[in-house]
Protein backbone atom coordinates (compact mmCIF):
# COMPACT_ATOMS: atom_id res chain seq x y z
CA UNK A 1 0.00 0.00 0.00
CA UNK A 2 1.28 3.50 -1.16
CA UNK A 3 1.34 6.35 1.30
CA UNK A 4 0.91 9.69 0.43
CA UNK A 5 3.65 12.28 0.98
CA UNK A 6 3.40 14.01 4.34
CA UNK A 7 2.61 17.85 2.59
CA UNK A 8 2.49 19.02 -0.67
CA UNK A 9 6.22 20.24 -1.29
CA UNK A 10 8.69 19.20 -3.81
CA UNK A 11 6.26 17.81 -5.55
CA UNK A 12 5.19 18.55 -9.39
CA UNK A 13 2.82 21.53 -9.86
CA UNK A 14 -0.52 20.23 -12.33
CA UNK A 15 -0.07 21.73 -15.66
CA UNK A 16 3.90 21.37 -15.11
CA UNK A 17 3.93 24.87 -13.46
CA UNK A 18 6.72 23.62 -10.99
CA UNK A 19 8.89 24.07 -14.08
CA UNK A 20 7.89 27.48 -14.43
CA UNK A 21 8.87 28.20 -10.70
CA UNK A 22 12.55 26.64 -11.43
CA UNK A 23 12.48 29.14 -14.59
CA UNK A 24 11.99 31.49 -12.45
CA UNK A 25 14.25 31.09 -9.98
CA UNK A 26 16.97 30.47 -12.26
CA UNK A 27 16.35 33.77 -13.51
CA UNK A 28 16.91 35.45 -10.09
CA UNK A 29 20.12 33.23 -9.45
CA UNK A 30 21.26 34.67 -13.63
CA UNK A 31 20.31 38.06 -12.24
CA UNK A 32 22.50 37.54 -8.57
CA UNK A 33 25.46 36.23 -11.01
CA UNK A 34 24.85 39.35 -13.38
CA UNK A 35 24.92 41.87 -10.06
CA UNK A 36 27.74 39.99 -8.92
CA UNK A 37 30.03 40.63 -12.17
CA UNK A 38 28.72 44.27 -12.29
CA UNK A 39 30.08 44.84 -8.62
CA UNK A 40 33.39 43.05 -9.37
CA UNK A 41 33.94 45.31 -12.00
CA UNK A 42 32.98 48.58 -10.60
CA UNK A 43 35.29 47.31 -7.65
CA UNK A 44 38.16 46.64 -10.22
CA UNK A 45 37.00 49.72 -11.97
CA UNK A 46 37.23 51.95 -8.90
CA UNK A 47 40.39 50.84 -6.92
CA UNK A 48 42.86 50.08 -10.74
CA UNK A 49 41.78 52.43 -13.00
CA UNK A 50 39.98 55.01 -11.31
CA UNK A 51 37.15 54.46 -13.38
CA UNK A 52 33.72 53.41 -11.36
CA UNK A 53 30.88 51.64 -13.40
CA UNK A 54 28.23 54.07 -13.16
CA UNK A 55 24.77 53.12 -11.90
CA UNK A 56 25.75 50.16 -9.99
CA UNK A 57 24.07 51.04 -6.64
CA UNK A 58 21.29 51.92 -8.56
CA UNK A 59 21.12 48.47 -10.45
CA UNK A 60 21.95 46.55 -6.77
CA UNK A 61 18.78 48.18 -5.23
CA UNK A 62 16.23 47.59 -7.81
CA UNK A 63 17.55 44.11 -8.79
CA UNK A 64 17.42 42.85 -5.05
CA UNK A 65 13.97 43.38 -4.75
CA UNK A 66 13.28 41.87 -8.41
CA UNK A 67 15.20 38.71 -7.66
CA UNK A 68 13.36 37.93 -4.12
CA UNK A 69 10.08 38.29 -6.29
CA UNK A 70 11.42 35.88 -8.58
CA UNK A 71 12.54 33.32 -6.55
CA UNK A 72 9.57 33.49 -4.03
CA UNK A 73 7.36 31.02 -5.92
CA UNK A 74 9.92 28.30 -6.30
CA UNK A 75 11.01 29.30 -2.63
CA UNK A 76 7.79 27.92 -1.46
CA UNK A 77 6.72 25.51 -3.70
CA UNK A 78 10.12 23.66 -2.30
CA UNK A 79 8.87 23.92 0.89
CA UNK A 80 11.54 26.67 2.22
CA UNK A 81 8.93 29.66 3.06
CA UNK A 82 9.81 30.52 7.12
CA UNK A 83 7.32 29.34 9.31
CA UNK A 84 6.98 27.59 12.27
CA UNK A 85 6.43 23.78 12.14
CA UNK A 86 6.45 22.74 15.29
CA UNK A 87 2.78 21.75 16.13
CA UNK A 88 2.43 20.66 12.08
CA UNK A 89 5.21 17.83 13.10
CA UNK A 90 3.29 16.61 15.61
CA UNK A 91 0.24 16.54 13.99
CA UNK A 92 1.66 15.09 10.90
CA UNK A 93 2.59 12.19 12.73
CA UNK A 94 -0.92 11.99 14.99
CA UNK A 95 -3.17 13.84 12.87
CA UNK A 96 -2.33 13.58 9.30
CA UNK A 97 -5.73 14.85 8.46
CA UNK A 98 -6.17 17.36 10.58
CA UNK A 99 -2.67 18.94 9.53
CA UNK A 100 -3.25 18.44 5.62
CA UNK A 101 -6.07 20.93 6.30
CA UNK A 102 -4.38 23.11 8.35
CA UNK A 103 -1.45 23.15 5.51
CA UNK A 104 -4.74 23.94 2.73
CA UNK A 105 -5.93 26.96 5.25
CA UNK A 106 -2.30 28.31 5.47
CA UNK A 107 -1.67 27.64 1.77
CA UNK A 108 -5.19 29.22 0.96
CA UNK A 109 -4.50 32.76 3.68
CA UNK A 110 -1.36 32.64 1.37
CA UNK A 111 -2.49 32.84 -1.89
CA UNK A 112 -5.23 35.73 -0.16
CA UNK A 113 -1.92 37.55 0.97
CA UNK A 114 -0.32 37.68 -2.39
CA UNK A 115 -3.36 38.07 -4.33
CA UNK A 116 -3.89 41.32 -2.27
CA UNK A 117 -0.12 42.49 -2.56
CA UNK A 118 -0.62 42.17 -6.41
CA UNK A 119 -3.77 43.97 -6.60
CA UNK A 120 -2.05 46.88 -4.47
CA UNK A 121 1.01 46.80 -6.57
CA UNK A 122 -0.43 46.64 -10.10
CA UNK A 123 -1.41 50.39 -10.18
CA UNK A 124 2.45 51.11 -9.23
CA UNK A 125 3.80 49.35 -12.42
CA UNK A 126 0.90 51.09 -14.72
CA UNK A 127 1.92 54.13 -12.84
CA UNK A 128 5.80 53.50 -13.31
CA UNK A 129 5.47 53.22 -17.05
CA UNK A 130 3.36 56.42 -17.80
CA UNK A 131 5.83 58.60 -15.55
CA UNK A 132 8.67 56.90 -17.28
CA UNK A 133 10.31 56.96 -13.71
CA UNK A 134 13.57 55.89 -13.11
CA UNK A 135 16.75 55.58 -10.80
CA UNK A 136 19.83 57.87 -11.04
CA UNK A 137 20.61 61.31 -12.22
CA UNK A 138 19.88 63.11 -15.37
CA UNK A 139 23.27 63.12 -17.20
CA UNK A 140 24.97 60.49 -15.02
CA UNK A 141 23.16 57.06 -15.10
CA UNK A 142 19.21 56.61 -15.45
CA UNK A 143 17.55 53.41 -15.39
CA UNK A 144 13.80 52.22 -15.41
CA UNK A 145 11.86 51.38 -12.35
CA UNK A 146 9.40 49.32 -14.41
CA UNK A 147 11.39 46.16 -15.01
CA UNK A 148 11.35 45.56 -11.56
CA UNK A 149 8.20 46.24 -11.21
CA UNK A 150 7.16 44.11 -13.73
CA UNK A 151 9.27 41.31 -11.85
CA UNK A 152 7.53 42.19 -8.75
CA UNK A 153 4.06 41.47 -10.32
CA UNK A 154 5.29 38.29 -12.13
CA UNK A 155 6.43 36.57 -8.84
CA UNK A 156 3.61 37.54 -6.66
CA UNK A 157 0.86 36.11 -9.36
CA UNK A 158 3.33 32.73 -9.53
CA UNK A 159 3.24 32.82 -5.82
CA UNK A 160 0.06 33.54 -5.39
CA UNK A 161 -0.87 30.37 -8.11
CA UNK A 162 1.36 27.83 -6.23
CA UNK A 163 -0.18 28.72 -3.32
CA UNK A 164 -4.05 27.79 -4.87
CA UNK A 165 -2.09 24.64 -5.82
CA UNK A 166 -0.26 23.31 -3.07
CA UNK A 167 -3.55 23.70 -1.25
CA UNK A 168 -5.47 21.57 -3.40
CA UNK A 169 -2.41 19.17 -3.24
CA UNK A 170 -3.19 19.27 0.41
CA UNK A 171 -6.61 19.33 0.29
CA UNK A 172 -6.46 16.25 -2.07
CA UNK A 173 -4.28 14.66 0.55
CA UNK A 174 -6.89 15.15 3.47
CA UNK A 175 -9.36 13.56 1.51
CA UNK A 176 -7.14 10.52 0.48
CA UNK A 177 -6.13 9.90 4.27
CA UNK A 178 -9.68 9.80 5.24
CA UNK A 179 -10.71 7.74 2.83
CA UNK A 180 -7.78 4.87 3.45
CA UNK A 181 -8.95 5.19 7.22
CA UNK A 182 -12.68 4.64 6.15
CA UNK A 183 -11.56 1.89 4.17
CA UNK A 184 -9.97 -0.09 7.18
CA UNK A 185 -12.50 0.23 9.42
Amino acid sequence: MSHPPQDAYNLPLPFGLHRLTQALNALGTLLIIGLMLLINTDIVGRTGFDAPVRGVTELVSLSIVGIVFLQLADTLRCGRFTRADMLLDGLKRDRPVLAARLQALYHGLGALLMAVILWAAWPSLTESIASREYVGALGDFTAPVWPVRLMMLVGLAMTALTFVLLAVLDLRRGQYLVSQRENRS
